[in-house]
């Protein structure tokens, strides 16, 4: 059964996205430049960027025959951008604003301080800075929980008093080290999609609202976001569209990848293509999303 089968590894973390982009040199120059992640490879259609070189967190594919997603598809909601302080999320914002790049909203989530924006190709990006865990609201508010129910609300983000943790000209992603957070996805049925995270591979659902579904690893608020607002019943877009390509996840070594191996096994076939390869294992979600994960090195 499905429930006697350990969770997924507490100290997974997202260690990095691929994706497809329709202009590789535009797109380089707006997560280098506007985001300030540092370039640490580039080649004529491929290019690999992050805080940490041997370790990218963003890897983008040049398209050669684009074309655009169709509005009501699965795929991207976000790619969120963890940084490791207020301050941090607050000489960003700045960043970006100096960049001339719009800002397309900001909300207060109880949990964390987020902003929003897209890349050129007009794919969703999360900025955000969590609160403190020993803050974050659970069900029986009691704000103590083990992680489960836990309270995600959102509200207006007040910019100014976050601008103003900022220490003039000092921080920025550059040089606090933002990581991919967490993705939010858009697919075509949130119970189904949840069921896979939470039953074949170990997440936890942490909280849901109309239309979505938010699961993790070791309480964390989200890893995964789910919703159906724009997508309920879609396909995947074509793959001449630009959008993600894989969330790459960490575990904690060997054996808690050999574990959620013989977990997917345990549970049944996997609902998509189970692979392995040289210490990795991938799998594709319900709505063809392709997951990877590998063991910490």
């Amino acid at each position: 059964m499905t429930t006697e089968l350990a969770p997924i590894d507490p100290r997974l973390r997202i260690s990095g996205v691929s994706l497809a982009v329709s202009d590789i040199a535009r797109s380089v120059d707006f997560y280098e430049r506007v985001l300030g992640l540092p370039l640490t490879a580039r080649e004529p259609d491929r290019a690999l960027l992050g805080p940490q070189p041997e370790h990218p967190a963003l890897a983008l594919g040049g398209l050669a025959r684009p074309t655009p997603a169709p509005a009501h598809s699965t795929g991207l909601f976000h790619v969120a951008w963890l940084h490791p302080s207020r301050e941090a999320l607050a000489a960003a914002v700045e960043r970006i604003a100096r960049a001339g790049w719009p800002i397309e909203g900001a909300s207060d989530h109880g949990v964390s301080e987020a902003l929003y924006l897209s890349d050129p190709d007009g794919l969703g990006i999360e900025i955000y800075a969590d609160r403190p865990r020993e803050q974050w609201q659970r069900a029986d508010g009691d704000g103590d929980g083990d992680g489960d129910g836990i309270e995600m609300v959102t509200r207006p983000l007040d910019v100014g008093d976050l601008l103003a943790s900022a220490r003039l000209g000092a921080g920025s992603t550059r040089e606090a080290g933002a990581t991919v957070g967490h993705v939010h996805l858009k697919v075509a049925d949130v119970p189904r999609a949840s069921a896979f995270y939470r039953d074949a591979l170990g997440f936890r659902e942490q909280a849901r609202l109309p239309g979505a579904a938010f699961l993790a690893a070791d309480g964390y608020h989200h890893h995964v976001g789910l919703n159906s607002w724009q997508s309920s019943g879609a396909s995947a877009p074509p793959d001449s569209a630009p959008g993600l390509r894989a969330v790459e996840f960490e575990l904690g070594d060997s054996d808690a990848l050999a574990a959620l191996e013989h977990r997917l096994t345990a549970v049944g076939p996997a609902p998509l293509a189970l692979q392995r390869e040289q210490g990795r294992v991938s799998v594709s979600d319900p709505d063809g999303d392709r997951l990877v994960f590998h063991a910490r090195k």
